[in-house]
């Protein structure tokens, strides 16, 4: 077909049957042949259909949505569930604005999700933020602690609510207990964006759920690391403290009017996986994640960021022994082994395992493994000099957004307002964001990096020649 080059290229991509260490956590489709469920990923063009006599309506269940969304919940443990057709984006969006009003102050960590800062400028909401430490080892965020927040808290009793990202992108976990503990005593709302968190409780090893630590509101990418489409997520509610008539009121502003019943149907389906099959599936996981890891500890060159305490699904090989960035060996990965990986940057590669990768996927791996150890490279990386604090602020998010701007050369920028965001990958933080003093650290710090291959996200200019300012 000529003119579908979406199509073509999913079906050569599917054709080459990669090896998935990456989202979605159904892993191509194959979860779903392996326990038996080949008439549901054969179906899906079948069941997509809308509100029809039967089929229920997602903004107001009565029947079988209202009905597997109480399963959902028994299952996760909350008061209350709600399926999430437009990500978790869209549960971020209407957790926020529930429960804060205009003006109103939220705690939130440096490197949340863009829908985050997004939320407050379109609820009028006043972002502060709590920077974590930064590994500078391994280039990347180490979470929350309670003693920031108490700070915060402590300075301001006027900040309604807050909201941490736990575990992180590289499966760092943060202790939501004690901060769930510590803001109930404060009369505050706790939010936790468990994007990468929807197999959290499937064994002891990888922790508790941010519900069953406390958390009054958590928001799930079931598609992550269950075996669900991309884009359906859960939210899930636990707490006499939020007003769920405001948040279901906030959720149908949010969510698309015509839900895609393919989405739900397959987060209906991860709930079934995760109940029936889930425990033994992630013993099967661990077993292998377990015998990669002491395989990898036998090599020279390659390592494993120590996940002590984090969520083990998250493998993050450091390759800086190797002499060569993490983007180099994501192309040896995927050139000649057929591995895709998860991310790379400049300290190594990110591997997302799931439910969904059997026996024969960490076999592979291991081969590739061996075979890129004794991959030399001959150039040594930079240490990193992260600017590793919150710029000033002349304008808050909101502000920024509706200011007029213009576009400058990026070296004439020092001490101007930016006007868009700059976030390097990793560690994922926004070293900047829009209404934020331009500093000379963090220019110097993005041009070095990027040069190297660094991602900078938030710019409209890719090259960062040109950086945008309010006028």
């Amino acid at each position: 077909m000529n003119n579908t080059p979406i199509i073509n290229k999913l079906n050569d991509i599917k054709n080459s049957e990669i090896i998935s260490f990456h989202v979605p956590g159904h892993k191509n489709g194959k979860i779903f042949d392996r326990l038996g469920y080949s008439d549901f990923k054969n179906s899906i063009v079948n069941i997509d259909t809308t509100e029809i006599p039967g089929t229920d309506n997602l903004h107001s269940p009565e029947e079988i949505i209202k009905k597997s969304q109480d399963i959902a919940s028994k299952v996760f443990k909350s008061d209350q569930t709600f399926f999430l057709v437009n990500g978790t984006t869209c549960g971020i969006q209407a957790a926020i604005m529930a429960v804060c009003s205009l003006k109103d102050k939220i705690i939130v960590n440096r490197d949340c999700h863009q829908s985050v800062i997004n939320t407050c400028i379109l609820g009028d909401i006043e972002p502060i933020y709590v920077t974590p430490k930064i590994d500078m080892s391994s280039g990347i965020s180490l979470g929350v602690k309670l003693d920031d927040i108490k700070r915060l808290i402590e300075e301001d009793e006027g900040i309604k609510a807050v909201l941490i990202t736990s575990p992180t992108y590289y499966g760092i976990n943060t202790d939501i207990k004690s901060i769930s503990d510590y803001l109930h005593k404060k009369n505050k709302i706790l939010i936790v964006d468990e994007a990468h968190g929807s197999h959290i409780g499937l064994n002891d090893r990888l922790g508790m759920s941010a519900i069953e630590q406390g958390a009054d509101i958590s928001i799930q990418s079931t598609h992550k690391t269950l075996p669900c489409f991309t884009q359906a997520s859960m939210i899930h509610i636990k707490s006499d403290r939020v007003d769920i008539n405001r948040l279901k009121s906030f959720l149908r502003m949010v969510q698309s009017s015509s839900p895609s019943y393919m989405l739900m149907s397959s987060i209906e389906m991860a709930v079934e996986i995760y109940s029936k099959h889930g425990k033994e599936l992630m013993e099967e996981l661990i077993y292998n994640i377990d015998k990669t890891k002491d395989y990898i500890k036998k090599l020279k060159n390659i390592y494993l960021y120590n996940d002590k305490g984090n969520d083990i699904t998250k493998m993050y090989i450091i390759t800086k022994n190797l002499k060569r960035a993490g983007y180099e060996v994501e192309d040896i990965f995927r050139q000649k082994y057929n591995i895709q990986v998860e991310l790379s940057n400049p300290y190594g590669v990110l591997l997302i395992c799931s439910i969904g990768n059997d026996k024969d996927d960490f076999e592979k791996l291991r081969q590739a493994l061996k075979y890129i150890d004794n991959e030399i490279g001959d150039e040594d990386l930079l240490e990193s000099d992260y600017p590793n604090y919150i710029p000033k602020k002349a304008l808050n998010p909101r502000e920024a957004f509706y200011s007029n701007r213009k576009s400058i050369p990026i070296e004439d920028s020092i001490g101007k307002i930016c006007a868009e965001y700059i976030i390097p990958y990793p560690p994922g933080i926004s070293l900047l964001s829009p209404g934020e003093i331009i500093t000379k650290e963090v220019i110097e710090y993005v041009q070095k990096w990027k040069k190297i291959g660094m991602n900078v996200t938030g710019m409209d200019d890719k090259n960062l020649d040109f950086i945008k300012i309010i006028d």
